[in-house]
């Protein structure tokens, strides 16, 4: 099977009666492609960043954002509450967002020893996945709003192309599943430690991006982000329970 790579220049070209079928398309930009006439049966498509209000993906000429959001919001109640832009919405969030993961959890306790490290095609496993939660706490509350020089605590799980500036020392070895869940609750206690009593004119101030550092954020905007990769990471995760389970 042919690859395609980063170093390879695919931008504006024209595929005409090609045939892509069971391609993969992994962190690919495929922003802009237009497609006529083609075949998209059984197609799969995981694209988090769609509904940012100011993109489109129209499907025979309708935008589907709306519907795919609304299912989303149905299928994870209380995902509807993650762009709560008030203290007392932002307590609301972050406790249904508790509730849900706590019974993701749960559910993984009850299947077979080992599906907490199952990786379903060469995606994150359960275990990653709360790790790079972990990090990511430590990147917007740590770094983003707290302003922290180093907020990475060694168990985060970073992404394999991250460029980002961290002083702190990764574990070495594979920490057990029980040290996962320990930081784990130690950081989802310190969003809700800091929600507890943060205010409107808190929300309102300047920060930086912790990834760029010329782009400006402010307490709310950096708040945004966790909720949105809390919420991103807890449906891939309940996907990939749902693909290890029906595998037997």
């Amino acid at each position: 099977m042919a690859t395609f790579t980063q170093s390879d220049d695919l931008r504006g070209a024209e595929f005409v009666e090609a045939d892509l079928h069971g391609a993969r398309f992994v962190e690919s930009d495929l922003s802009g492609v237009v497609m006529r006439g083609v075949d998209v049966g059984k197609a799969d498509i995981d694209a988090p960043w769609l509904p940012n209000g100011e993109s489109f993906f129209r499907v025979n000429g309708i935008d589907v954002i709306p519907y795919v959001e609304a299912e989303l919001d149905r299928r994870f109640p209380g995902r509807e509450l993650r762009r709560a832009g008030d203290p007392d919405g932002l307590r609301e969030a972050w406790a249904a967002l508790e509730r849900t993961w706590a019974a993701t959890v749960d559910r993984a306790a009850t299947m077979p020893a080992g599906t907490v490290d199952v990786s379903v095609d060469g995606e994150w496993s359960f275990a990653q996945t709360l790790r790079h939660l972990v990090r990511a706490t430590d990147m917007w509350l740590g770094r983003g709003i707290r302003e922290l020089e180093q907020p990475f605590h060694p168990i985060g799980q970073a992404d394999s192309a991250s460029k980002d500036e961290d002083t702190s020392q990764p574990t070495t070895t594979e920490p057990s599943y029980a040290e996962v869940l320990e930081v784990r609750a130690g950081r989802v206690a310190m969003v809700r430690d800091f929600l507890t009593t943060v205010t409107p004119d808190t929300l309102a101030e300047a920060r930086k991006n912790p990834h760029a550092s010329d782009y400006p954020e402010t307490v709310l905007s950096c708040l945004h982000v966790i909720l949105e990769e809390e919420w991103e990471h807890h449906r891939y995760a309940v996907r990939d329970l749902d693909t290890i389970e029906a595998r037997g």
